[in-house]
């Protein structure tokens, strides 16, 4: 309740505006057509919460705007039946007479049903000065309510006492004695049913009764007021802020001055009416409801109802002004609401409310001066209209009109330049034609200047000025871009400009200046002209606004699209907006974001039917935007005028009170509570809101935020839902705020706790079982990776060991024995060589043929134990220094050109396999050097992603085909070795020969077995640090 109170007096609210009448407020109704299904209407009030209740025949009914709904005091109870009074007070609670004079208590969306003796037998509900609720009850007197209990203010002994026999013998009290089950006999002062019951500003309880007239508690004691209700029956009762009391009965109205009941000093109009209902606004203004309508009284007189409320008779059982400053008026078929809309709208005409407007003008006097499109000049005002049938101005267009002082000027279409002035109550005229020098008659435009100077700019003429009686004329030929003069205006430094179809131009000193789109006009055809309090000049195009500072034309940005529409009209109030009229729009502009270029949401505020306007389309005419010497604004719209008070309209009016309604999950509707808890599970969750008013609840727009998700607000927007989707486990905070219709937001908006809970697999838990896993099974996958590196190993150390060992074998049993046997060549040819020198020589042939065959088993036998210590991490390197090796073998001999190719990023090879690679190349490349007889050897070596290429290829004389298709060369074993290699580390060996033209030997590997990885890496180098891999 508190930050409620807060609100609504952070700003200045007003009451609907005094100075119109009844008939000048926008009016709507509701009955039965329009889903009020109430009937009569006896009381209103509104809640903390902004709504609306209504007590009707039918029972109670909530209004927050948008609809009504009748309420009950549980869902599955029957409805609350008639409704006899209504009170909220300021604890939030609503008070509900029933007509059984029963009461209940409406808070926190519940309803208590009294039970004990302070709740039966009531008659009427009050409110006292302090926001506490005050009761009269039959048996108990009057009541207070507070800090949760009720309070007897009459003393039993001073107000008690045997009910007199005019009440015994009362119907209505006989009904209630029989309704209540309490005795009449037990019946407190008043002794009757009271049915009203006030406090006035001395503290004073006042009790208005059915039969008895008037009554006061003052120390405990019950008063009568013996006289001054004639036949006793009081309907209402009105305290005043200066003391007074106003009693409405069936013949009018009395006052309490403080000592007697007189009907002096009230208006004759209300002295003999009946009145049923009565309140004073916060503005002072006194509404009454009648038993035929509504009547109001304030500084400016009495103000009777002409609406449906008066037309159809309808008495006003009830009045209640809403937080907003609306009046709601409760009727006998339904209930009807008077709002003060910012504009107030005049018909240009009686009987044509849809004629078109024209020029206007204030003058000093309050004369509203206008022209319709369509010919005439007329003045307005205190609600009155002339018309100006002088110098056949009723028979002419006016196109204009301006002034000073007494004078009025206007611009006709076939009769010049006019001159008005009122005096004595009569109107003087003078016209001035081109008989005294305008260069034509048709002028479009007028502007008096503050030296007393007139100009008037005409339709193809020029522009003129009127000095001392003298005209001075301004053509194409003087420096004006057209003839054609469609606005004017006078700059603080006596600058006068012009605006033509073709440009804005400017005279100074004598010195004129044009304007078009080169200096940065949106469009070059003019409408309108205007120079604010600051000096800017304002430039209305077809093409939106523009400004110009310093002689340079701005055109603002980031403005609505319908400031780029056609500008018909531009006024300034006193507080620095700026008022627009466009082909489609009425508009209030903040002039200094516009200057700024930062316009912003609330900067601009467009105006519509529901605003007061007849029509939103603006006219062509200079000057049908203008600020009258009030500070008011006047618009001659395509219906006819309408005028603003731009401190009213600015007021801003009471905030919207936005509130949570309900949370739904996957279509499901859950308990709002502060917070609220969901499973992650759900993927949709839609939180829906409202917020409360009454007034123009069609504008309530809305932003959201949802703390932990969304980076910022949502953009305004008018759904009343938002719905999010696949939300994450973890904690987040809805936040809803809403705006009204003069788009202040209310920034203490309502908020909601969410929990996504987390299934099992979101939580931390979770993900340390998964990571826990994970490396289980990483360190698995380890230990079997180094398992299988390790048995590689083992098995290629084997094989190591096994083939150096057949080579020691071989060595053994080729080299040494060839040795051995030339040692005896040599024995024998010594032993010979004395005897028989000739066979010691052939002796000495044989040893040497010996030796040569024991050099290339030698050799054969080096090439063969040659390993990986020859072999370095670079295979192209590798098999160029092999290609040079086995040409510098071939002493005398013509050697075959060799190169090397290399394709693709050159990567380290896996030392297991390393060394089977450089075998089978280098027997691939031997065999060319030996055999092939070749004039060019090529290697080349493709590094794939996932293979391995390496081809030997030379343009010899080939490979027998016999040799191929057996695979091997009877007595050699180069060919099958290289294939038991390649097979042996997963490999394929190709071999393609054809006779005469060379050979081709190709090697394919898969990159993932024969490529050193990262794991082999620190595998190989773990067996390097601790002495384990084969270094022989």
């Amino acid at each position: 309740m508190a930050v409620f109170i807060a609100i609504c007096f952070a700003q200045e609210l007003h009451a609907v505006d005094p100075n119109r009448t009844i008939s000048q407020y926008r009016r709507e109704s509701w009955g039965l057509e329009r889903g009020f299904v109430g009937g009569a209407v006896s009381s209103i009030a509104q809640t903390a919460d902004g709504y609306l209740w209504i007590g009707t025949a039918k029972g109670l009914i909530r209004f927050d705007g948008m609809g009504f709904r009748i309420y009950q005091q549980s869902p599955m109870s029957i409805p609350i039946g008639p409704v006899q009074g209504l009170v909220a007070d300021s604890q939030s609670n609503l008070w509900i007479l029933l007509e059984n004079t029963k009461i209940l208590r409406y808070h926190d969306g519940k309803f208590d049903q009294g039970r004990n003796e302070a709740e039966v037998g009531i008659t009427s509900l009050g409110r006292a000065r302090d926001g506490s609720a005050l009761l009269s009850s039959l048996t108990l007197g009057p009541l207070g309510y507070g800090a949760g209990s009720f309070k007897v203010l009459s003393t039993p002994e001073a107000s008690s006492g045997p009910a007199s026999p005019s009440v015994t013998n009362d119907e209505l009290s006989s009904r209630l004695s029989w309704a209540t089950g309490v005795a009449t006999h037990r019946l407190a002062k008043p002794s009757t049913a009271v049915v009203a019951v006030v406090e006035t500003t001395d503290g004073l309880i006042w009790l208005g009764t059915s039969d008895r007239g008037l009554f006061y508690l003052k120390g405990g004691r019950v008063y009568h007021v013996p006289q001054g209700v004639d036949d006793g029956r009081i309907n209402c009762l009105l305290p005043m802020e200066n003391g007074e009391l106003w009693i409405g009965t069936d013949k009018g109205v009395l006052r309490w001055a403080g000592s007697t009941l007189t009907r002096e000093g009230m208006p004759s109009e209300i002295r003999n009416t009946q009145i049923l209902s009565g309140i004073r606004d916060r503005d002072g203004n006194i509404w009454m409801g009648t038993g035929h309508g509504l009547v109001r009284l304030n500084s400016h007189g009495v103000s009777y109802d002409n609406g449906a409320t008066v037309q159809s008779g309808l008495a006003v059982n009830s009045l209640f002004e809403d937080r907003e400053g609306d009046i709601w008026i409760g009727t006998t078929q339904g209930i009807e609401r008077l709002r003060d809309s910012p504009f107030v709208s005049y018909a240009i005409a009686k009987g044509s409310p849809q004629e078109s407007g024209g020029p206007v003008y204030v003058d000093g006097e309050g004369r509203t001066w206008f022209a319709p499109l369509d010919g005439g000049l007329h003045w307005l005002k205190d609600g009155h209209i002339e018309s100006v049938s002088a110098a056949g101005l009723d028979k002419d267009v006016v196109y204009s009109i301006t002034g000073s002082g007494d004078e009025v000027w206007v611009g006709r279409q076939r009769g010049g330049l006019t001159q008005l002035r009122i005096r004595n109550g009569g109107l003087e005229t003078k016209t001035y034609t081109q008989a005294e020098g305008l260069p034509q008659d048709s002028v479009y435009a007028v502007n008096r200047n503050r030296d007393g100077s007139v100009w008037a700019g005409t339709l193809s003429g020029g522009v003129s000025e009127l000095r001392g009686g003298k005209f001075t004329s301004y053509t194409t030929a003087n420096g004006l871009p057209s003839n054609n003069v469609t606005s004017m205006a006078e700059g603080s430094d006596e600058t006068m400009w012009f605006a033509t179809p073709v440009g804005l131009t400017s005279l100074s000193g004598g010195r004129w200046r044009n304007y078009t789109e080169t200096e940065g006009l949106p469009s070059r055809d003019i409408n309108c002209l205007f120079e604010d309090s600051t000096h800017v000049l304002w430039i209305g195009t077809t093409s939106g606004l523009a400004f110009l500072v310093s002689n340079a034309v701005h055109v603002p940005r980031d403005v609505p699209p319908s400031l780029q529409e056609q500008v018909f009209g531009i006024a300034e109030d006193r507080i620095g907006w700026l008022w627009v009229a466009t082909s489609n729009h009425v508009l209030r502009v903040k002039r200094d974001s516009v200057l700024s270029g930062k316009i912003q949401e609330e900067d601009v505020r467009e105006y519509g039917l529901a605003d007061g306007l007849d029509g939103v389309e603006g006219i062509k005419r200079q000057r049908s935007v203008i600020a009258d010497p009030s500070g008011r604004i006047w618009f001659s719209m395509n219906h006819g005028i309408s005028v603003v008070d731009p401190t009213r309209a600015a007021k801003g009016g009471a905030p919207v009170l936005a509130k949570i309604d309900a949370v739904s999950v996957d279509g499901v509707p859950i308990d709002v509570a502060e917070s609220v808890r969901i499973p992650s599970v759900r993927q949709r969750v839609t939180f829906d809101f409202s917020g409360v008013s009454l007034s123009m609840p069609e504008r309530v727009l809305y932003r959201y935020h949802l703390d932990g998700f969304d980076r910022g607000w949502s953009a305004p927007v008018a759904a009343r839902e938002a719905v999010y989707t696949n939300l994450d486990p973890g904690s987040y905070t809805f936040r809803v705020i809403a705006s009204n219709s003069e788009g202040v937001w209310n920034r203490d908006g309502p908020s909601l706790n969410l929990t996504i809970v987390p299934a099992f697999y979101q939580t931390n838990w979770f993900l340390l079982l998964c990571a826990a896993v994970v490396a289980t099974v990483a360190w698995a996958v380890y230990q079997w990776h180094v398992g299988q590196v390790t048995a590689r190993m083992d098995i290629q150390f084997i094989e190591r060991l096994s083939e150096r060992t057949r080579i020691a074998r071989e060595l053994h049993d080729t080299l040494l024995q060839s040795f051995q046997g030339l040692i005896l060549h040599f024995q024998t040819a010594r032993d010979m060589l004395p005897k028989d020198p000739a066979e010691a020589g052939k002796s000495l042939d044989t040893a040497l043929e010996s030796a040569d065959q024991a050099m290339v088993e030698g050799r054969n036998a080096i090439y063969d134990i040659r390993g990986s210590t020859l072999v370095d991490d670079d295979l192209a390197h590798t098999i160029t220094s092999l290609g040079d090796e086995l040409r510098a073998s071939r002493a005398g001999a013509i050697s075959p050109n060799f190169s090397v190719v290399e394709e693709g990023t050159a990567k380290p090879l896996d030392p297991i396999f390393r060394d089977d690679v450089y075998h089978i190349v280098r027997e691939a490349l031997r065999n060319s050097f030996k055999h092939s007889e070749a004039q060019n050897i090529e290697a080349e070596i493709t590094y794939g992603k996932r293979l391995l290429r390496v081809r030997i290829r030379d343009d010899g004389k080939g490979i027998d085909r016999k040799v191929l298709e057996e695979g091997e060369r009877a007595g050699h074993w180069g060919l099958p070795g290289m294939r038991e290699r390649a097979k042996r580390i997963s490999g394929q060996l190709a071999v393609w020969s054809e006779p005469g033209v060379g050979t081709e030997v190709e090697l394919n590997l898969p990159g993932s077995l024969v490529y050193e990885s990262a794991s082999s890496q620190l595998l190989l180098r773990f067996f390097r640090r601790n002495g384990t891999r084969d270094k022989s």
